[in-house]
């Protein structure tokens, strides 16, 4: 599975990194922090802009601060891709990860791999329904340390758009400046990898046992198990 490509745009949740640490360590941490977060910043103007979002997702224009946070908690056992959800999630785990309260996970395959291509003159990027300030914050402390200078640029629902529409792809590639056909975007969920392919990308699903979408399967698109079995290469190899 080889991909002579300018960038490799990657995915996190079930890609290079497993859900069940999102689901069982930093939700909850973010749920015991919620009704504090609303209670204490909510005059900075990012929490302000995401509590509006609630309120406007709700169609509850007066919602204070406990509807806020049962709402909160309710998009998080749906595990529902709210953007306001995921800039406060974001802020909370950024201020954990800077505390030394957590540190990320990833694949042990996923690490080197971004190493060699990085090397390689690929660019990498991010996209995750995560939120920009939660990737960074991921990718800055992994197990092996600070990784974000591996990283040209982060995007998420916010900036880019929802990640199964062709337009978020679209205007992804705009703002990179790189063709899409030189775009190359790893994830496990099927309907990122068609809204990508439908943008004119290439798109390899990554498929690992015991990830959510594993038993659902990817749709024909074009599979990996690990990083190892995905030979990226840089536009001047």
């Amino acid at each position: 599975m080889s991909h002579t490509v300018d960038a490799v745009v990657l995915d996190i949740e079930g890609t290079t990194s497993a859900t069940d640490f999102v689901v069982e360590v930093l939700y909850p941490y973010a749920r015991e922090r919620f009704g504090a977060l609303i209670a204490g910043r909510s005059g900075e103007p990012e929490v302000a802009r995401a509590l509006a979002g609630v309120r406007t997702e709700l169609g509850e224009p007066e919602a204070g601060p406990a509807r806020i946070e049962q709402a909160l908690n309710a998009w998080l056992d749906e595990d529902r891709k709210a953007t306001p959800l995921k800039t406060l999630q974001g802020l909370l785990w950024a201020q954990g990860f800077a505390r030394g309260e957590l540190v990320s996970h990833f694949y042990a395959d996923a690490v080197p791999a971004l190493r060699r291509w990085h090397a390689a003159g690929v660019r990498l990027y991010v996209y995750s329904s995560g939120s920009v300030a939660a990737q960074r914050a991921w990718f800055g402390h992994s197990p092996e340390g600070d990784l974000r200078d591996l990283v040209s640029g982060w995007y998420d629902t916010e900036n880019a758009g929802p990640k199964q529409e062709a337009g978020s792809f679209r205007a992804i590639a705009a703002d990179t400046g790189i063709p899409p056909d030189r775009l190359l975007f790893l994830s496990d969920r099927a309907g990122e990898l068609d809204a990508a392919l439908a943008a004119g990308w290439r798109a390899v699903g990554v498929r690992r046992p015991g990830e959510p979408y594993y038993e659902q399967g990817l749709r024909g698109h074009a599979e990996a198990r690990t990083f190892e079995e995905i030979d990226v290469a840089g536009s001047g190899a």
